[in-house]
């Protein structure tokens, strides 16, 4: 087994997944709805981003550009689709979570109706050739993608802690009816957390494509990654999930490596039931929290 294979390898898929769960968590957090729509926003990206390859440049700064604006725009046309309308109805929860879902299936086959079945690859944005360092040889894709994936989630934590909107942001998370008492405007800020997190998922959806490729359904199996994360972590909690983010992608990483890659959704799986037997909290103990 490489070790420095699998240590760059669970880096990079914890990066990532610590994106997705971010969106979940923060979203969860602040306007108590379940994004199920969170797929959609990855695979509408990772299309923006291919058509921005094909017909404006194959330049990095172009394609993830394509892809973090695309998935904001997706998650803000989810905001006022599924929220907007619903935040203040009985059983907003139930309400939206049927609602998200719902534009997750009529989006996934609308792409299909438009792009087709056949998947799309995006170009190589990081180079080709490996990175020799310390007598390693370091793959170009996977340095990128972390780098990429850290800075953006440090400039999200810095907007969250430093800013006037950021900070509207985490008052709804700590409490939703006393920011909205001190006139804190529930849509404009859940307009500014879905597509903050529509971001984070469509950088995500840039990055992930650099492995894998662009299809109607690619969003299905990182929404599943998303959630799992965001429960091992604590529904709601954004250092649980950037700890969460790191063990699994270690567990999977691992798993690729020693077993197979196709025992990866079995381990992930059995490690949190493992996490939620022992701490039924979460590892940010907010998930009963948030239940009540």
């Amino acid at each position: 087994m490489d070790i420095a294979f699998v240590a760059v390898s669970a880096l990079t898929l914890a990066c990532i997944y610590a994106l997705l769960a971010l969106g979940v968590s923060i979203v969860f957090s602040s306007l108590g709805l379940v994004n199920m729509a969170h797929g959609l926003t990855f695979a509408v990206a990772g299309y923006g981003a291919w058509l921005a390859s094909q017909h404006v440049g194959e330049s990095a700064w172009i394609v993830l550009g394509a892809g973090v604006l695309t998935g904001a725009a997706v998650g803000t046309l989810i905001c006022a689709i599924a929220f907007i309308p619903l935040h203040d109805k009985p059983n907003f929860v139930v309400r939206s979570l049927v609602a998200t879902l719902a534009l997750s299936l009529l989006g996934s086959q609308g792409l299909l109706w438009l792009f087709g079945p056949n998947a799309k690859s995006l170009p190589a944005l990081f180079g080709t050739a490996n990175v020799e360092w310390a007598g390693l040889s370091l793959p170009p894709d996977k340095l990128g993608s972390t780098a990429c994936a850290l800075v953006l989630m440090g400039l999200t934590l810095a907007w969250m802690t430093r800013s006037r909107s950021g900070l509207a942001i985490r008052a709804m998370m700590q409490n939703p009816e006393g920011a909205a008492l001190v006139g804190i405007g529930i849509r404009s800020t859940a307009l500014g957390v879905m597509a903050m997190t529509g971001a984070l998922a469509g950088l995500a959806a840039v990055l992930l494509s650099q492995t894998y490729f662009v299809s109607p359904f690619a969003g299905t199996t990182p929404l599943v990654k998303g959630l799992i994360v965001a429960l091992c972590g604590g529904l709601g909690s954004v250092p649980g999930a950037l700890i969460a983010a790191a063990i699994v992608g270690l567990v999977e990483a691992l798993t690729g490596a020693l077993i197979g890659g196709q025992y990866v959704l079995m381990t992930q799986f059995g490690f949190i039931i493992a996490v939620l037997l022992v701490r039924p909290r979460g590892i940010g103990g907010l998930l009963d929290h948030t239940r009540e």
